[in-house]
């Protein structure tokens, strides 16, 4: 398994040139929440320009079609090609809540529901009073904290429970502020969800 520091080492600048990647557009991103939800998510909020997706060099021996996120880094890695990736930025989990190791992509869901673990509402109950002791789905769409799509992390057949996602914070890219899983901005989240197939290795490292 690829150590932190050897990938780091390996990794260098944005290649002279590189155009940013094109947006993949969702109708539903244009969608207003009603009811109760949250509002629906502004994209206009600008992330810094070193997470907006650009094209890496990174180390040759990395397969294409795999993902590698650098939770330290707040970077997500998506393989190309022998020598190159694509890089985007995230939001990751809290000290002690983030995942790491490998797993698989075995699930790929557009505008997902989303109901939070026992364990998230054990921690903050307050803020999952109304899934407490209720078995209460919240439905997809732009109010839901999973964004636009989710890309959902097993190992060995099983479900991690961890997700890369889209957001309803878009500020939360580039820091550690998440339950664990993997947050994208939804516009980031749509392109890399049409890129990668079911069965893709991710290594957090």
């Amino acid at each position: 398994m690829p150590t932190r520091r050897r990938f780091l080492s390996t990794t260098s600048a944005t290649i002279a040139g590189a155009a940013l990647l094109p947006v993949f557009a969702d109708p539903l991103l244009a969608q207003t929440a009603t009811g109760t939800e949250a509002a629906q998510p502004s994209e206009e909020f600008q992330v810094d320009s070193r997470f907006q997706p650009q094209v890496v060099r990174i180390k040759q021996s990395f397969a294409p079609g795999q993902l590698l996120i650098l939770p330290r880094s707040h970077y997500l890695y998506f393989v190309i090609e022998p020598g190159k990736a694509i890089r985007y930025g995230v939001g990751v989990g809290k000290a002690g809540l983030e995942f790491s190791g490998t797993a698989t992509i075995d699930v790929k869901k557009e505008w997902p529901t989303w109901r939070p673990t026992d364990e998230m509402i054990a921690r903050s109950p307050s803020t999952y009073a109304k899934f407490n002791g209720t078995d209460y789905v919240m439905p997809g769409g732009p109010g839901n904290p999973l964004g636009a799509r989710a890309l959902y992390l097993f190992q060995d057949g099983k479900d991690t429970y961890f997700r890369i996602h889209g957001t309803i914070e878009p500020s939360s890219i580039g820091r550690s502020v998440s339950s664990g899983c993997i947050r994208m901005l939804n516009s980031h989240v749509i392109d890399l969800y049409n890129r990668v197939p079911l069965g893709t290795v991710v290594t957090v490292l």
